[in-house]
């Protein structure tokens, strides 16, 4: 009889009892006692792998796997014998579709085991970089209130615009539905629905949470909660911009949601969350309550396909209005260089620093911005939309 066991990462153990207990009975020694480690080390289950962290080909994508197991087990991975150096194993497996399953079979005095995982390939990826803006709601305040002309006549937009003609630039506002003042986005006009449109080639807008307090309003809420919050601020960006404007969210406020929430939101089109995905004395946090092992792995890595929901985690890679410029490059340089977190930069800020009556003003926020952007810009990075393609990466 064979028992299925789940490690800690989720993934599937099959190891024969029988086999061993046989052998014990009949006084023997098993070669690979049921303590000894078997699994893979390398990838990571939902890995998202690229150019940088394998050797392309016509054929595919060619990635090492490695792992340990007992001394004596035969290790085969994909069918393929692995090579063995003590308790360590590598193998070579092609990758040749977007999605590949993984399965590493170890054989010995343990029985038969498997470690089963899947990864992802970023088949056509290049050098890219996207830009979003979170907690906007006093530029929609301040054009409702002034009544400008043209959605540009708000410095805030103005600039953003400006970033755009100099860098290509493409950026994500996201939303919250109220100031918390009384204005909220049923008072917008869709008078500017012309312009917006006009500007969807570089310009979206999208839900990040009903209003900036309380602090980390979905991480104990029903996943009911967050879906209508993000349906009502859709419907009302669908109204006084147009559908062309309208982007699925990719950061919800703090980060942090319930797992349940995860199904709810990729109906609603959610294809990409970013997090901080940092370490705190209390654990992991700003990482949508993922697991240790997932929360790892994503602050040291671009990416990582959560497969129960389709739903890529993206690691921000800067918060530029909690970075001065002049460690603007030494922040982006150590990125740059490591290949696991060189092709994509998620770029990152708050929209409230940009205006003079917030306490917290940042004078020279736009001097950041344009910053990070020259730097991302001068190295070949490309601007995209994440809810585009793969992503950003359109097949």
């Amino acid at each position: 009889m064979r028992s299925a066991i789940t490690d800690r990462r989720g993934f599937l153990k099959i190891m024969s009892a029988g086999a061993a207990g046989a052998a014990l009975a009949r006084g023997r020694r098993a070669e690979a006692g049921p303590s000894e480690p078997f699994k893979i080390s390398e990838p990571f289950h939902g890995a998202v792998l690229n150019r940088r962290t394998g050797q392309e080909s016509a054929g595919g994508l060619k990635i090492r796997v490695t792992g340990e197991a007992p001394v004596r087990d035969n290790v085969t991975v994909n069918g393929s014998p692995a090579s063995r150096a003590g308790n360590a194993f590598v193998s070579e497996v092609l990758l040749a579709d977007k999605e590949t399953d993984i399965v590493a079979a170890a054989e010995g005095g343990n029985g038969r085991r498997e470690h089963r995982l899947r990864v992802v390939w970023d088949k056509n990826s290049r050098p890219r970089y996207r830009f979003s803006i979170d907690d906007n709601s006093f530029f929609l305040r301040d054009i409702a209130q002034k009544k400008y002309a043209s959605l540009f006549d708000s410095f805030y937009l103005k600039m953003l615009r400006g970033l755009h003609s100099k860098y290509g630039t493409r950026f994500v506002l996201n939303l919250y539905y109220t100031t918390g003042d009384g204005f909220d986005l049923t008072k917008f006009s869709d008078r500017y629905q012309g312009e917006w449109k006009n500007n969807a080639d570089w310009l979206r807008l999208a839900f990040h949470a009903r209003a900036n307090d309380p602090d980390r309003p979905y991480q104990y809420a029903e996943p009911a909660k967050l879906a209508a919050d993000l349906d009502r601020v859709a419907e009302e960006i669908r109204r006084f911009a147009g559908e062309e404007v309208y982007s699925p969210p990719t950061v919800i406020h703090w980060g942090m949601i319930q797992p349940a929430a995860l199904k709810p939101l990729s109906e609603r089109g959610v294809r990409v969350l970013s997090g901080y995905f940092e370490r705190v004395p209390t654990g992991w946090d700003i990482n949508y309550l993922l697991d240790d092992d997932r929360s790892e792995y994503l602050a040291r890595h671009d990416a990582l396909m959560d497969f129960s929901s389709g739903i890529v985690f993206s690691k921000i890679d800067i918060v530029v209005n909690t970075t001065p410029v002049d460690k603007i490059a030494p922040t982006l340089e150590p990125l740059a260089n490591d290949p696991n977190q060189a092709e994509i930069m998620d770029l990152f800020t708050h929209e409230q620093y940009f205006w003079p009556f917030y306490f917290n003003y940042i004078p020279d926020h736009p001097q950041r911005m344009d910053a990070v952007l020259r730097w991302v810009t001068e190295r070949g990075y490309e601007p995209v939309f994440f809810h585009e393609g793969f992503l950003g990466i359109k097949d």
